[in-house]
């Protein structure tokens, strides 16, 4: 006969056997900032992995047999789309796979990228956009997970509450800058939406992937640019080799602000491990350089 201590013990692996049995939903997002997103909106429902990790540059990503094989596992793929990830369909060819393929940037407005005019991808770099982005990752959740269809929108509406508070953020630290120094020099042109919403404008020598290499004639450009508008402050990226910008600096006199997180989360122990924190730390390296 079972005494009492072992009958509480029972009932209470019986109270706990479904949340243990659940299985996680296999979500694989195509970069971290995607993949930060789905955790958000997912929660402990699901499993999330990414293609491109911490620090790394989607634009120049070289997928392995590995990859093939963690497309394969997925239930749900979250991509970008807009032309971010060049590789991505060849990816899936060759994977085989049969689960949705889902672009979180599916129904914002694309903008376009300097002097040739591109199709941004970087749409993530207003909070605005992001909440399109929830949207539909939330969305394509539900219909691979209908048990969660309570859950994934309570976790959408929390995080939307946080990107509304960082929105607000934003304008309240842009509007201290003076009009006439709300200009940069940034590695590649990753800012155009942060530019469209929040009024800092992003001069950049490369266009919106990091494939294509600066030419001297852009140079060339964006040193008098600095010269005829006094231009404060040139940045880094943490995605892009440091030397062409540390090049731009010494030859106009411009100081180097700071490091801007462009296309990729930092690790944990980061400045931006996070999309929020992300979005906080370029706030804060550009009031710094630009409101002195």
């Amino acid at each position: 006969m079972l005494s009492r201590r072992h009958l509480l013990a029972a009932m209470v692996l019986l109270v706990a056997w479904p949340a243990a049995a659940q299985e996680r939903l296999k979500v694989l997002a195509t970069f971290s900032i995607l993949g930060d997103l789905v955790k958000n909106i997912g929660g402990d429902r699901v499993d999330v992995s990414t293609l491109v990790g911490p620090d790394s540059d989607a634009h120049v990503y070289a997928p392995s047999p590995a990859d093939a094989r963690k497309v394969a596992d997925a239930k749900v793929v979250i991509s970008n789309g807009l032309g971010f990830e060049g590789w991505m369909s060849r990816l899936v060819r060759a994977s085989g796979s049969k689960a949705p393929i889902v672009v979180a940037a599916n129904g914002i407005i694309v903008g376009k990228a300097g002097a040739s005019g591109e199709a941004d991808p970087h749409a993530w770099q207003s909070a605005a956009n992001v909440k399109v982005y929830v949207a539909n990752i939330r969305d394509a959740l539900i219909a691979a997970d209908p048990a969660g269809r309570d859950t994934y929108p309570a976790n959408a509406a929390a995080y939307l509450a946080k990107l509304d508070a960082l929105d607000a953020e934003i304008m309240a630290a842009i509007a201290a800058i003076p009009t006439d120094r709300r200009r940069i020099i940034s590695s590649h042109a990753a800012f155009g939406y942060f530019q469209e919403a929040y009024g800092i404008e992003f001069i950049a020598p490369q266009g919106v992937s990091t494939e294509s290499e600066a030419s001297a004639r852009d140079v060339a450009r964006i040193i008098t640019q600095i010269r005829r508008l006094k231009i404060p402050a040139v940045f880094l990226e943490n995605i892009s080799d440091p030397r062409l910008m540390q090049r731009i600096a010494q030859e106009t006199g411009v100081r180097i602000g700071g490091k801007l997180y462009s296309d990729a989360l930092t690790g944990e122990k980061g400045d931006a491990p996070t999309y929020l924190d992300l979005m906080r730390h370029n706030v804060k390296q550009l009031t710094a350089a630009l409101r002195n």
